[in-house]
């Protein structure tokens, strides 16, 4: 089972760039979407049927803005929008989906300009924690994908030293991520495999950043504990041009 995370930055915007055509050729089982900056109405979820995906989506009141989406070849048993806090669920921050022997979160986890922000990203944070850790009593077999706005160890990020007072890279932030993965008993697809350095998700459009490799990882595949054993395979898929971010993918047998 092939499932991708990719934070297109604005879908409609992403379909201009050949979106379609590179999900039909990366064929994922189930690709989960966030930032798709668009209302039910403006995406064209004609071309997705059209392409074998079956397409929910959890928009924000404000126009333009935040948004996740669930894409997946296979028709969920059950689709539930939002976590059941109104003050997130307004900005389109959590999609579930769930199947058969499986569920799929799809979350984008707020980014903090300012304190005001940072308060309520924080806030979203631990209120996400106690979210999964009462769903996975529930559904154990969990996979939650998506951009956390955070990179979780010095390896994640470019430039560490400068950066640590920066949020995405802050000591509060990357501390709630170790208390997620132990408190969820989460593995991070993509460091179950790999340990090396440079390798991000996102780079800013400014300073050449992504020629040269500037970059963050914020978007992870996380598995909880039963699923653990079955994780085959997990890779960044760096040359995928549509947004800021590019995809994620996680394999399972």
């Amino acid at each position: 089972m092939r499932l991708i995370t990719y934070n297109v930055n604005g879908i409609r915007a992403a379909f201009t760039k050949d979106f379609l055509g590179w999900l039909q050729t990366a064929d994922p089982d189930i690709i989960c979407i966030q930032e798709s900056k668009a209302g039910n109405d403006q995406i064209d979820i004609e071309s997705f049927e059209k392409a074998g995906y079956h397409s929910y989506w959890h928009s924000a009141i404000r126009k333009g803005y935040s948004g996740v989406g669930i894409a997946s070849k296979e028709k969920p048993e059950k689709v539930v929008y939002g976590c059941g806090i109104e003050k997130y669920d307004s900005e389109g921050r959590v999609l579930r989906a769930d199947f058969k022997e499986f569920s799929v979160i799809s979350v984008y986890v707020p980014s903090a300009s300012n304190i005001e922000r940072l308060d309520f990203k924080l806030q979203f944070c631990q209120d996400f924690l106690e979210y999964i850790h009462t769903l996975e009593k529930e559904i154990p077999n969990l996979i939650i994908s998506g951009d956390f706005n955070i990179c979780h160890q010095a390896i994640d990020i470019h430039d560490p030293v400068r950066l640590k007072n920066v949020s995405g890279f802050l000591p509060v932030e990357r501390q709630w991520m170790t208390d997620f993965m132990d408190e969820c008993q989460l593995t991070d697809s993509f460091r179950h495999f790999n340990a090396d350095p440079d390798n991000y998700t996102w780079w800013s459009y400014r300073q050449n950043a992504r020629a040269r490799n500037k970059g963050w990882r914020l978007d992870y595949n996380f598995v909880t504990e039963p699923l653990k054993n079955k994780l085959s395979r997990a890779v960044i898929l760096k040359e995928v041009f549509h947004s800021d971010h590019c995809p994620a993918l996680v394999e399972l047998e």
